[in-house]
């Protein structure tokens, strides 16, 4: 068993914050918070289901994967989702759900479990408020990808749009492409990977959390400054992108390392000149 000195120097585990935290901590007697609504679906993932919904309204689509959940079906395929927005959103059960086709706005928000892979692109906000599951999306995502997630794999194959991973407090966030402007604004836990080009302003206001970049970095952001990789943190890497078949451009070990340079952790016991100076 892998020693905790190990994973501290890692950077993969964080000391308790001196300054103002937004840790949460649980106890033993919260343990029923751990698991799925007590009116979550048993589902059969051998029980495989396929329905078109090119004809479909949203609320309809939504309410159909839902029904079939409650007949038992663990593996649905939709077809032709036309880039309808706000699909996919509220599931809180586990479920395999493979999407031919793309989505539009605020699509796969507040999920908790499923296993879903999307062959097309995704609009705005998609995957906001993520708790837990895996999505893979194997073509380009707009802007705000990964909004405030807390858990789970969130993938994205090709290219995505600014402010990824804004407000992520958890989980991790894989990028094969690009990532635009201010991407990892107000990160505050969990890890991004970014394969190729970040834009400007990278990490800004960054609390806490680790970025890896493996192309240009355009410029960073408030109080994001280098780190320095470890061993344990390139074979972690290496693993994560195998699952879904991606690899550094360079090797893991060579990927940069971003995280917060703590300066806003007390920013408001700073003197106002002091304040000119961190931001």
């Amino acid at each position: 068993m892998a020693k905790l000195e190990k994973s501290v120097e890692s950077g993969l585990h964080t000391e308790q914050l001196s300054g103002r935290t937004q840790q949460v901590f649980f106890s033993s007697e919260e343990g029923e918070n751990y698991f799925y609504p007590y009116n979550g679906y048993e589902v059969d993932f051998n029980k495989k289901a396929e329905f078109d919904a090119k004809d479909m309204e949203i609320q309809e689509i939504n309410l159909k994967i839902r029904e079939m959940m409650k007949e038992g079906h663990g593996h649905i395929v939709m077809q032709n989702p036309m880039a309808k927005h706000s699909l996919v959103v509220g599931i809180l059960n586990r479920l395999r759900l493979d999407i031919e086709g793309s989505l539009g706005y605020f699509g796969c928000g507040l999920i908790d479990g499923p296993n879903i892979r999307i062959s097309g692109r995704v609009g705005w906000s998609f995957a906001e408020n993520m708790m837990a599951g895996t999505i893979v999306v194997e073509k380009n995502a707009g802007s705000t990808f990964g909004a405030a997630i807390r858990g789970g794999d969130l993938v994205c194959k090709g290219d995505v749009g600014s402010r990824t991973g804004i407000d992520m407090k958890g989980g991790t966030i894989i990028v094969g492409g690009r990532t635009g402007t201010l991407s990892g604004f107000m990160m505050q836990r969990g890890r991004m990977i970014i394969l190729g080009d970040a834009g400007p302003n990278l990490g800004d206001s960054m609390y806490d959390g680790t970025i890896y970049v493996g192309g240009k970095i355009n410029s960073l952001g408030v109080d994001a400054v280098p780190g320095e990789m470890t061993d344990l943190e390139a074979s972690w890497i290496e693993n994560k992108l195998a699952l879904y078949g991606l690899k550094a451009p360079n090797g893991a070990a060579n990927l940069q390392k971003i995280v917060a340079g703590k300066q806003l952790w007390n920013y408001d016991n700073l003197e106002p000149t002091e304040k000119k100076i961190v931001l």
